[in-house]
């Protein structure tokens, strides 16, 4: 073990196997979901950013969407192509600049994601019923913390690639 890297408590073992459980079974839905409906893992990865930017009243063009993917240009011009065709997405032109193309969510993948989302959501609220808000509020605050814990191990990994 070096200075940079802490063993795990005795407390954070159940924590991290509950995490690691949580992330094998979403990884699960999401691929049955995917298969369901014709989307690969990627497809359905580039929905989530195209509507998270959306949500976020942040226009996102092909190459914004091919660096939060990780993915080369001509891998997410295939994405796209996919999506476009199965009618989730369009490319248009953006009002505020004409030269540039924004992605925009259709419909459709709106009706999707409330296929995927709306009975997780359902799921979820019966299980954290029983959690008072300052519970609620703690483990938001537990999920930021590793959800960037996650993200900033992987970057410090890739940077080594």
């Amino acid at each position: 073990m070096t200075e940079d890297t802490a063993a795990l408590t005795t407390a954070d073992l159940p924590l991290a196997r509950h995490i690691r459980r949580l992330t094998v079974e979403a990884d699960r839905f999401v691929q049955h979901f995917g298969e369901t409906h014709g989307l690969h893992r990627t497809d359905m990865a580039a929905l989530v950013v195209i509507m998270d930017a959306a949500e976020e009243g942040r226009p996102l063009n092909q190459g914004e969407l091919a660096s939060e993917l990780r993915l080369s240009a001509s891998a997410t011009t295939s994405v796209l192509d996919r999506l476009q065709s199965l009618g989730y997405v369009e490319r248009r032109r953006d009002s505020r600049d004409r030269r540039r193309l924004v992605l925009h969510v259709r419909p459709a993948a709106l009706e999707l994601g409330r296929g995927l989302f709306v009975p997780l959501g359902e799921a979820y609220s019966r299980a954290w019923a029983n959690f008072d808000d300052e519970q609620r509020r703690t483990i938001v605050r537990f999920l930021e913390a590793t959800v960037n814990a996650t993200m900033d191990t992987h970057s410090r990994l890739t940077e080594r690639d």
